[in-house]
């Protein structure tokens, strides 16, 4: 059995891509206000800042920062996925059963990444505002509705042409395969 070790890192600053099982579907967009509420009810219990978010169809890419004491990630997506869940089910939404009868719609992993500096953030915000670019779904970042980069372009971090014009190669140290 494969044993994932996680960086629990009090007041950390963490980088999270999160997938449905499905990546054909577009639940994420579809419930969107119920994906918003589970963010917010979950903050209200467990406080942690979105520093950059980006919600796609099938999965999304979070930039999260926790409180100095306070090292669970793991509990606060747990959360965020199970309330998400349930209010999709609620609505009569397209979740299937897997064989033990839980329903099967998010992945039962996800990825992180601890940011390490300034660049590391500077380069995983700029890979989360691209990523609706990059998976065809717009063709200019300020295009896609469910991102951060909105905030940032009203707070003055980045101008409202950022990433458009094909001025960015989408390529944020990922590799090339």
């Amino acid at each position: 059995m494969v044993r994932y070790r996680r960086n629990l890192l009090p007041g950390g600053t963490f980088f999270f891509t999160v997938a449905v099982e499905n990546r054909q579907s577009s639940v994420l967009t579809d419930h969107i206000g119920a994906l918003r509420a589970a963010f917010r009810a979950v903050r209200e219990k467990k406080s942690f800042v979105v520093d950059a978010i980006v919600i796609l169809p099938d999965h999304l890419h979070v930039i999260m920062t926790l409180p100095i004491d306070d090292c669970d990630f793991p509990d606060r997506w747990r959360q965020i996925k199970s309330q998400f869940t349930r209010s999709v089910a609620i609505a009569g939404g397209p979740i299937s059963r897997n064989h033990r009868g839980e329903y099967a719609l998010w992945q039962r992993r996800y990825w992180e990444h601890t940011i390490r500096d300034e660049n590391d953030f500077e380069r995983c915000a700029n890979y989360i505002h691209f990523n609706p670019v990059k998976h065809g779904h717009v063709s200019s970042p300020s295009d896609w509705p469910y991102s951060s980069l909105h905030r940032y372009v009203r707070a003055g971090l980045l101008p409202t042409d950022w990433g458009g014009a094909g001025e960015i190669d989408g390529n944020f140290g990922e590799r090339a395969d």
